[in-house]
């Protein structure tokens, strides 16, 4: 080999090892930040739950986890997005769950599978970032504060176009002019926000009460539209 030859594969082999050292380092800072946001957003949750949304400063959440508000704001914009920053992640699992339902299941039959399915396995869509229990307790402290429950409400009308326009596309209808997606959708909605509620004033805050409440209400839906109430 030339000694122009062994110049460029030293060089090729440096730039290799540079590209490589590089990429460590990149992936290195990267799990450094998911560490650091993880660890703000569970000091947040746990301030939130204990002393309340309204009462936690953004400060307290910072100095929990040893960093500035500065810092604070590089990874949320509020204090509000850490609130709902898990449900996010739950209401993301739901739609891709629900993508997934089997095309021969009706569009309440997929909903229905869908929510019971996300309950089922909420532990690994967010167990690397949050305890279950303590989503379940911010869960069930949205439900009950008033600065958060306007929010709530946008968020879930939000998610209810989204959810119709996923049944609109498996079941190949116009959601803008086929209105039975968005009724299906506000009707199974309405469900799960009563559903919500009863389980938030409760006392048992665990994943098998909601699921049990929410199937049990669910279980309703159809035969009440469908049905007579009257006995005479």
């Amino acid at each position: 080999m030339s000694l122009t030859g062994k110049l460029s594969w030293t060089n090729a082999r440096k730039e290799g090892r540079g590209v490589k050292t590089r990429e460590a380092g990149s992936g290195l800072r990267e799990r450094k930040k998911q560490r650091t946001r993880d660890a703000l957003l569970r000091s947040a949750l746990e301030l939130f739950t204990t002393k309340g949304y309204d009462r936690t400063t953004v400060d307290e959440i910072a100095e929990a986890v040893d960093v500035s508000q500065r810092t604070f704001f590089r990874y949320f914009t509020s204090k509000e997005e850490t609130a709902f920053a898990v449900q996010d992640m739950v209401e993301s699992r739901f739609i891709a769950v629900l993508r997934e339902r089997p095309t021969s299941e009706s569009p309440f039959e997929a909903l229905r599978g869908a929510v019971l399915d996300a309950w089922d396995t909420l532990g690994e869509s967010i167990e690397e970032v949050v305890p279950v229990e303590l989503h379940m307790r911010t869960y069930q402290m949205i439900e009950s504060t008033p600065s958060l429950i306007a929010v709530h409400l946008r968020r879930s009308t939000e998610l209810e176009e989204e959810i119709a326009r996923v049944i609109a596309e498996r079941e190949g209808l116009d959601v803008e002019t086929d209105p039975r997606p968005r009724v299906t959708v506000a009707a199974f909605s309405g469900v799960m926000r009563m559903a919500g509620r009863l389980w938030g004033a409760g006392e048992d805050i665990s994943v098998d009460s909601i699921r049990a409440v929410t199937e049990s209400y669910l279980d309703q839906l159809g035969p009440v539209l469908a049905g007579k109430w009257r006995t005479e």
